[in-house]
This record gives structure tokens, C-alpha cells and sequence, in this order.
């Protein structure tokens, strides 16, 4: 059974312009962090020019299913009948998508079905995280 789940989704990127392109996005979940999840946006759209990735956690995307959520760098919240939004702050400035809530939730059961909710400790081995640390100490 593999360990990752990466689901390909439809952003819709929110600009000043009337026009809102669509641009292709990432969800990514790995067992070995099995808190987060990550956003990953490709170089061709990104104002950078680099590929971009989001990470933050993944009780946040599924609360943010349900109403707002987040007062950091990610916030989410939904919007409409089947639109979930995803709002990205960082020092150059604010990025806002819109992404199907279905496809939202169809990645989360996946991951859940991975490492279901409210058992992600199970996952973690503190006793080699700490021996890595005590070792690069």
C-alpha cells in the first residue's frame, strides 16, 4: 500500500481582473508527516517562476470545509454551494483559489482512509525523531 496520496485539482486563481484563469494544483498527503498536507503550485503559475508549495494542516482543510478557519498564513473557508477557498499570505502578498469542494473531500477521504483522523500519532516514531535530534546535536 503506498504511503502517498497526490491528487491533481482544479484552482481557479482569484485576480483584480474580471477574469479568474484556471491553473493546475497539487494536493499531496504523506504518512510520514501524517499532520499535514501540502498545495503544491507549478512554475508556470506562480508569479516566481519556481514551483510553490503550501503546507499546513490537514484538520485545517477539513474544518475549513465546514466554515472559516485558519488566522495564519493558510485560511480556508467554503464558499457557495461547491467551492472551497484557499487563501495563501505571505510577505509579497496574498494568493486566493477556489478549488471544487468534492475534490476537496475526496483527497481528505483518501487520506483518512491512509491514516485515519485523530490517529496520526500512531505514525510518528518520537524514539528515532529524538535520536535524530540528540545525534545532530
Amino acid at each position: 500500500m503506498s504511503t502517498v496520496i497526490e491528487q491533481p485539482v482544479e484552482a481557479r486563481l482569484v485576480a483584480a481582473a474580471p477574469r479568474m484563469p484556471n491553473i493546475p494544483a497539487t494536493l499531496h498527503y504523506d504518512r510520514d508527516d501524517p499532520f499535514a498536507v501540502r498545495m503544491t503550485f507549478p512554475a508556470p503559475a506562480t508569479l516566481e517562476g519556481v514551483e510553490v508549495c503550501w503546507t499546513f494542516a490537514r484538520e485545517l482543510l477539513t474544518a475549513g470545509l465546514l466554515g472559516p478557519e485558519g488566522h495564519g498564513d493558510v485560511r480556508v473557508r467554503p464558499y457557495g454551494y461547491d467551492r472551497t477557498v484557499l487563501e495563501f499570505h505571505a510577505p509579497e502578498g496574498t494568493a486566493v483559489v477556489h478549488v471544487r469542494s468534492g475534490e476537496v473531500r475526496r483527497f481528505l477521504k483518501a487520506t483518512s482512509e491512509l491514516v485515519p483522523t485523530g490517529l496520526e500519532h500512531l505514525q510518528l516514531d518520537l524514539d528515532h525523531e529524538l535520536a535524530e535530534l540528540m545525534r545532530d546535536a
